[in-house]
């Protein structure tokens, strides 16, 4: 199973979307499972259930951080900040937004949103696309 299904298959039964992001793009950078898990619980749900940037890409953000480690840190910086556009500009062109309430379609910050993502199972029924996209996108972006 490659990095990308490996993520579809631990979101969401196991992890929610940034802590399965983390854990397996965050490994070959020495981030262990259990400090992924710790790390990505509160991105997840546009972080902290803000609704805001979706939780795989801003883990996708930290991986790249971790991707493009450099002696110069001006160097790994500025690495870190064209992959970072770049992981957006390829996410918005699939689905218009990296915002979450745009992305499932209701605000899960309010208890309406809340109930309507419940209802309609939105996370089920939506975020593993994303998932499978922002991870796509991290493994294309960790190979060039």
């Amino acid at each position: 199973m490659n990095r990308v299904e490996r993520t579809v298959d631990l979101f969401p039964t196991v992890l929610n979307c940034s802590q399965a992001t983390l854990t397996v793009f965050g490994e070959q950078y020495g981030l262990n499972a259990e400090m992924a898990a710790k790390l990505g619980r509160p991105l997840g749900g546009g972080m902290g259930h803000t609704a805001g940037t979706c939780g795989a890409v801003s883990a996708a953000v930290l991986v790249l951080g971790l991707a493009n480690d450099g002696q110069d840190e001006a160097r790994a910086r500025q690495a870190s900040f064209a992959a970072v556009q770049e992981l957006f500009r390829s996410f918005e062109a699939l689905h218009g937004t990296t915002e979450c309430r745009d992305l499932l379609g209701a605000d899960m910050s309010t208890e309406d949103g809340m109930k309507k993502i419940r209802e309609e199972k939105l996370v089920i029924k939506r975020c593993p696309a994303f998932v499978r996209d922002v991870a796509s996108i991290l493994e294309k972006l960790l190979t060039t």
